[in-house]
């Protein structure tokens, strides 16, 4: 009877898999995939802020409310195929924590998003608990793009306009919530209007005109 024993092969296959994935994570996009993604980010927010000096913060009803509303949803879809560039090219870093938040801002504006659809579908259910409990997605999910242009700015991933843009355009939320809360809706919509065309806008364009800044390849 031996008392020697062979020690079991090490297994590679899940290290292995975990890097694949990783690696294809951050697989350099393709330069037309940021372009769009940009040209989604631009149209979006200059329809949205086009609303807001239309018809100002949350009109009351009828078609300018849907107008209105349909434009917001726009601008959030913009900002889905933002964060999706922003995972995909690790521009707030590659740990698990960076990739964590991106996904977590990807369920918060999926949930703003669904609140907007509401307001678009049943606008006379605005008022309702459910409703209510949904909108607060909508300033969770623009503190989140916040942070998310701050850590762009740290990781320097991303270079030039297209590293510091972030950080004007994101900052949106900590701006305009409180004009619009200290001096009212005109002035807070006129005053939100002219932060996405100075950011949002202008980081689309950023990014339809040089995605290479993202590591983005032809």
């Amino acid at each position: 009877m031996s008392l020697s024993t062979t020690p079991a092969p090490a297994r590679t296959d899940v290290r292995r898999d975990r890097g694949e994935h990783r690696a294809a994570e951050y697989r350099p996009l393709s330069s037309r995939a940021v372009r769009a993604a940009g040209t989604a980010v631009a149209t979006g927010s200059a329809l949205w802020a086009g609303s807001l000096l239309a018809f100002g913060a949350n009109p009351a009803g009828g078609w300018q409310a849907t107008a209105y509303n349909v434009s917001s949803l726009l601008f959030q879809l913009g900002l889905v195929g933002l964060v999706s560039v922003q995972l995909r090219t690790g521009a707030t870093g590659t740990g698990r924590l960076a990739r964590f938040f991106l996904h977590a801002e990807h369920v918060l504006l999926g949930l703003a998003i669904v609140s907007t659809l509401a307001w678009i579908i049943a606008f006379d259910q605005r008022e309702a608990g459910w409703s209510l409990l949904l909108d607060v997605f909508w300033p969770l999910s623009m503190l989140g793009m916040a942070a998310i242009g701050i850590r762009i700015a740290i990781a320097g991933r991303w270079r030039g306009a297209a590293r510091v843009w972030p950080l004007i355009a994101e900052s949106w939320a900590p701006v305009v919530v409180p004009l619009n809360a200290v001096l009212g809706a005109t002035v807070g919509g006129i005053a939100g209007a002219a932060h996405l065309l100075v950011g949002y806008v202008a980081l689309g364009i950023v990014l339809a005109a040089s995605p290479q800044l993202t590591g983005a390849r032809d």
